[in-house]
């Protein structure tokens, strides 16, 4: 059941209404076995840099950045140990870019301190001009979670109490934290976040505990994991516990893409089938089908072999793609 006592008082709308915003997780940055390239073994800051001026030129909505603090050595092989720190990452991406929102793809919320997530938070949206977007998650990694938190089968009851806390940093001086973790305090902190009443918050996961999250304490989902055919059914149910739990209000639905590649010039690629591939007006075609279900922002990933190249599909996306999304 869901604490009504949690709850957010309000609800922070960030896709602006009637439009569809694309995104991306940056490569480079986490490098997990399951999905790097060759080329982003090689590859380092310079390279983060010109991918991430080339999204922002290009209007993607996001740019986001994992968060993962320790890999045991058993999840080593395959999910790697290259993990960029999240807000260091995203600090950094605001001084390089305009535009673009900056996206915790998604931060283990509850294995920081409430006061302290919003202290880094807080400061990275003054700074960069109200960018940021707060995507969080419950984790998935036993030894990491135990480690840093303890009780990795509380994590759900962390994560609410670590997002409503959040919330209330965000938007008060001085905060009174919720749940039995967070002793009481009487300690203000600033600066105050640019945008206002507070960044938004995404809740990201597939799982029925994640759908309930979202439905409860989100501004917004990220799916993960999610096949395009079980789309439809998890939107439903979200909508079904907004409803219930949040009287209906209204939430930014996001999913990630199939990888991408722009086909054209003769690429003498051999690309895998579930690979979604094509010109622009076929794969805007195959994006609009998501948007059909209810998603007013996706993410997407291109298929690459080097980081000139991502640059290329990211520029185009942008120039050929996006347009046709809003058509």
């Amino acid at each position: 059941m869901t604490d009504p006592s949690l709850l957010p008082a309000d609800v922070v709308r960030t896709v602006p209404e009637g439009e569809v915003a694309y995104g991306m997780q940056l490569p480079i940055q986490s490098q997990s076995t399951l999905y790097v390239g060759e080329w982003e073994k090689e590859a380092g800051p310079s390279e983060l840099a010109r991918i991430a001026r080339v999204a922002d030129e290009a209007g993607f909505f996001y740019l986001g950045v994992c968060d993962h603090t320790a890999i045991p050595r058993r999840l080593a092989e395959a999910m790697g140990t290259i993990w960029y720190d999240t807000t260091a990452t995203l600090g950094w991406l605001a001084a390089l870019t305009r535009q673009t929102h900056l996206l915790s793809h998604v931060l283990i919320l509850a294995q920081r301190h409430p006061l302290r997530a919003a202290k880094e938070l807080s400061t990275l949206d003054h700074l960069s001009g109200g960018r940021l977007i707060v995507g969080v998650g419950a984790g998935h990694v036993p030894e990491e979670y135990e480690l840093l938190t303890g009780d990795f089968e509380g994590r759900g009851r962390h994560t609410d109490e670590a997002v409503s806390a959040l919330a209330r940093c965000f938007t008060e001086e001085f905060p009174d934290l919720p749940g039995p973790r967070f002793p009481a305090h009487d300690m203000g902190q600033g600066p105050r976040p640019a945008r206002q009443p507070r960044p938004p918050i995404w809740i990201g996961g597939s799982s029925p505990a994640a759908i309930r999250r979202t439905a409860a304490f989100g501004d917004g989902w990220l799916p993960q994991g999610t096949r395009r055919r079980d789309l439809p059914g998890q939107i439903t149910r979200l909508r079904e516990l907004r409803a219930e739990l949040r009287g209906g209000a209204p939430l930014d639905i996001g999913t990630i893409v199939e990888p991408i590649y722009l086909s054209g010039g003769g690429s003498g690629w051999d690309l895998p089938n579930w690979v979604l591939t094509g010109g622009a007006e076929e794969v805007a075609g195959s994006l609009r089908e998501l948007v059909g279900m209810g998603v007013n922002h996706l993410q997407v990933r291109f298929m690459a072999r080097s980081s000139e190249e991502f640059c290329e599909q990211t520029a185009r996306f942008g120039v050929e793609v996006g347009p046709l999304l809003n058509r």
